[in-house]
């Protein structure tokens, strides 16, 4: 019986390897990156041509290398930084990936010039697919330049699984932010089809946050500090009002390493409670110092995840140094002791009768009574007048609309949103001719109907009725602009714009009307008609993130995005008071879409409470 196992050549391991190691263009930038760091790099230059699919050049000042090691350097487990295996588990650089050269090698073309420092002569490597081309002495800078050109071009399955230009240049624009932030004291640039989209001047923490997030976020940053046995914890929270729904910076590092951490997120989150809304986050960026040896940075291929020995008691000190940095930020008024010019307030003296308010009210009055047998409709909740309705016919459209619910819910385009189905509805019939609605607690729209009570939330009522006359709009392309009497400026980091220059044409088609200023900030000229009043610039960016969250690769997926954006933008709040004929018209406009039951993110519009569970309240 013949063998059948048998060693792989080098080339295919190498390809397996590079699997694991290359996934995509952003994973090249981030392993030359972290090589210039460790190289003892001061200045470091990232060039881009296609969002890496043509060309990655990462140049740096470091210590260059021999005419040996560079040639040592594209072999499989070549490395600089391991001697033994308990060095596996004391890093102090970037860390230990033998492959990462090797596997760049093996599916693109390479090309590296090097030079030592004090030497005259350097070293000019050429390898294509793990072969080496050509070696040759060179004239060339101390440190080293990698040019990567035509990456996956000899695994086109690979290469064809690349997402957009703009999604994988906000991939690349994510790693070197994460690094960036790391190394204050190095100079970094970055530049895309030679636009230049960063130059990081070397210089402190902060400095370096507001550069790469950009100016506004300057005056939200709280400094946290603390040093205990157990770590060192330093870095900035944001202040209460700096927080946002989408889109808000978060960074944990330790020992100069990316993490994500839910947990620990968790312990920053607590220092916030009750001071900002519910659902909402703030940014940070938080730097761990602790002993290399108490962490394990291998539990996740790509090192974002790691484990920590003394996980609670960091818990209990981020927290500590979380709500102590919030806590010295002060910025609530303090009790005014100068009484000179204001009004007198009197005192109150128990010994005074005070009168009882009186109240005026009619015991005659029922609002569940039937209105008249016609009603004007005469509101425009949503920018467009419904005229009159006749209440028989309106009795007839809402029990033949909200009957016919489980046919006309259509969930929407997979996989932006997924509306749940819908359960069978046969309680729709309105029990009164003429529908009388009454309003709790500035939330609630509630009206009788044939099996029961049926309660509307009026805030995700009109996100619905919103979502789909905008999804019309962009569909169709009609939509109006209103001029700002005085433009709004936005400004972006570099990832969101990014995305708002991919989005621009969907925008402008809503709408809007922007304009670049430079420094990824824009002016806002225009907004669409009937969104007057809102956050311009909060909109703008909570649209932007909601494109770059759920992927910009489908014109359908960036509009059904936009379109919500807007509509929760511009939906009536809660505690907004509303009329009879202001209610009525709202649920009239629900029942002629297509899926009443359900917002857009798959949030339920209404309820019924049955009448057989309220009879059973007083059984």
């Amino acid at each position: 019986m013949s063998d059948i196992i048998q060693l792989l050549p080098d080339s295919v391991a190498n390809q397996i390897a590079a699997g694991e190691v290359i996934q995509r263009p952003a994973s090249v930038i981030k392993e030359l990156v972290e090589n210039a760091i460790d190289a003892g790099a001061t200045r470091i230059d990232v060039l881009v041509v296609d969002a890496g699919r043509t060309s990655i050049q990462v140049i740096d000042d470091g210590k260059g290398m021999s005419e040996t090691d560079a040639r040592l350097s594209f072999e499989r487990h070549a490395t600089s930084k391991i001697r033994q295996a308990d060095d596996l588990f004391n890093l102090h650089t970037m860390g230990f990936r033998g492959e990462a050269l090797a596997s760049i090698a093996a599916v693109a073309q390479v090309e590296l010039k090097t030079r030592q420092r004090g030497e005259e002569i350097g070293t000019h490597l050429s390898i294509a697919g793990s072969r080496f081309v050509g070696q040759e002495a060179c004239a060339c800078p101390e440190g080293s330049n990698f040019m990567i050109e035509n990456l996956f071009y000899n695994v086109p399955a690979r290469r064809k699984f690349l997402k957009s230009n703009t999604t994988e240049l906000n991939n690349i624009l994510t790693a070197f932010e994460r690094i960036a932030l790391v190394y204050p004291k190095v100079a970094f640039t970055f530049r895309s089809n030679g636009s230049e989209m960063f130059n990081l001047r070397a210089g402190g923490l902060r400095q370096r946050i507001v550069d790469i997030i950009g100016k506004r976020i300057n005056q939200d940053l709280l400094p946290l500090n603390v040093e205990t046995s157990v770590c060192a914890i330093h870095g900035f929270v944001g202040k209460p009002e700096s927080a946002r729904k989408k889109g808000a910076q978060q960074y944990f590092f330790v020992n100069g390493r990316y993490m994500r951490h839910p947990y620990f997120n968790k312990a920053v989150m607590s220092a916030f409670e009750r001071l900002v809304p519910q659902g909402e986050q703030v940014p940070y960026f938080i730097y761990f110092d602790v002993d290399a040896q108490d962490i394990d940075v291998n539990i996740h291929p790509t090192k974002t995840e790691i484990k920590f020995e003394n996980e609670q008691a960091i818990w209990q000190i981020l927290s500590a140094a979380a709500k102590d940095a919030v806590g010295m930020f002060n910025d609530a008024s303090t009790i005014e002791f100068d009484t000179e010019g204001k009004p007198d307030i009197p005192l109150f003296d128990p010994t005074r009768q005070a009168d009882l308010p009186k109240v005026d009210f009619n015991p005659q009055y029922n609002p569940f009574k039937a209105t008249p047998s016609s009603v004007s409709h005469a509101s425009k909740i949503d920018g467009e007048p419904s005229g009159e309705y006749h209440t028989s016919r309106l009795t007839d459209q809402w029990q033949q609309l909200y009957e016919g619910l489980d046919s006309a819910a259509k969930p929407m385009s997979e996989p932006l949103f997924s509306d749940p189905a819908a359960p069978a509805a046969d309680e729709s019939v309105i029990e009164e001719k003429s529908p009388a609605h009454y309003q709790y607690k500035g939330r609630f729209m509630m009206t009788a109907v044939k099996s029961g009570l049926m309660i509307i939330d009026q805030h995700r009522a009109h996100i619905r009725i919103l979502f789909e006359k905008y999804q019309r709009q962009l569909a169709a392309r009609k939509s109006h602009s209103q001029k700002l009497l005085f433009p709004e400026t936005v400004q972006l980091t570099a990832q969101e714009a990014v995305t708002l220059e991919h989005i621009l044409g969907e925008m402008t088609a809503m709408g809007f009307d922007l304009s670049p200023l430079g420094d990824n900030t824009f002016s806002v000229n225009a907004i669409p008609e009937g969104l007057e009043g809102i956050d311009v610039g909060s909109l703008v960016r909570d649209m932007v993130v909601g494109a770059q969250e759920r992927g910009t690769s489908a014109v359908q997926e960036i509009n059904d995005s936009l379109a919500l954006s807007m509509a929760r933008a511009a939906a009536i709040p809660y505690g907004q008071v509303l009329s009879n004929d202001e209610m009525e018209n709202l649920i009239n406009q629900l029942f002629l879409c297509q899926n009443a039951k359900y917002t857009p993110d798959g949030k339920s519009v209404l309820s019924i409470f049955k009448q057989k569970d309220i009879e059973q309240l007083f059984a």
